[in-house]
């Protein structure tokens, strides 16, 4: 042992007890704005394209996690629509349960945060086929999108709050925005400077979101013909 802390290992020689104390002290490493969601948020608002370059080639310390911050913003939509049923005014697959096609969409409409993951494995498919002259592996893409999909569930998050205190129907342009958010940080990324840029950016994104939805309804499709 040198200190607190092991050297082989570098565990403390004593673990902090778990208290409140231990909480609030574990919520604000994640908050903190140097380096936790907030600085994240700030990031991806601010300058997207550099940002998240940046992750992926040179410090990785900067940024949450993209999974990490894909589900944690997911969870917090979920959490908002849960407590003001926005949702269900909109979208519901409930009188559809009895069918395979039905309880797919239904998981999806209340897991975002691994249906968002699966619809970016779909939107990377495209992204690398359409930016295919940039030196970008699939799974670096999958972590741009971890991000900017994060930022997505967040812009939704505002929307539902907006909507839920005060029952304005805003939710029917939060899919504009957010559309308008992806298309442009997407572009940021890979091509800032150019109009083309940002409009294969759009052109990879609804492709992507029209895939996954395909791929959904014909999985539902092929169970309800193996289950009859």
């Amino acid at each position: 042992m040198t200190g607190d802390f092991c050297h082989q290992c570098g565990r403390p020689v004593q673990i902090v007890r778990v208290d409140w104390h231990y909480i609030v002290h574990e919520i604000q490493h994640v908050l903190h704005f140097e380096k936790g969601i907030l600085h994240t948020v700030r990031e991806l608002l601010h300058n997207p394209g550099p940002s998240i370059h940046t992750f992926i080639t040179v410090d990785r310390s900067r940024l949450v996690k993209p999974v990490l911050f894909i589900i944690v913003t997911s969870l917090i939509y979920s959490m908002i629509d849960h407590f003001f049923h926005i949702e269900q005014g909109y979208i519901d697959y409930h009188d559809a349960r009895d069918s395979a096609t039905g309880q797919i969409l239904n998981w999806a409409q209340n897991h975002y945060g691994y249906a968002n993951i699966v619809m970016c494995v779909f939107i990377a498919f495209w992204l690398k086929l359409i930016y295919k002259a940039h030196d970008y592996n699939f799974f670096e893409i999958l972590i741009l999108l971890c991000f900017i999909m994060g930022m997505g569930m967040l812009i939704f998050s505002i929307f539902a709050i907006f909507e839920g205190l005060t029952g304005l129907p805003v939710m029917k342009i939060s899919g504009v925005v957010g559309v308008s958010y992806c298309t442009w940080a997407i572009g940021h990324f890979f091509d800032r400077k150019r109009v083309v840029g940002y409009l294969k950016a759009l052109a990879s994104y609804l492709l992507g979101m029209a895939t996954f939805s395909i791929s959904l309804m014909l999985l539902g499709f092929l169970v309800d013909l193996i289950i009859r």
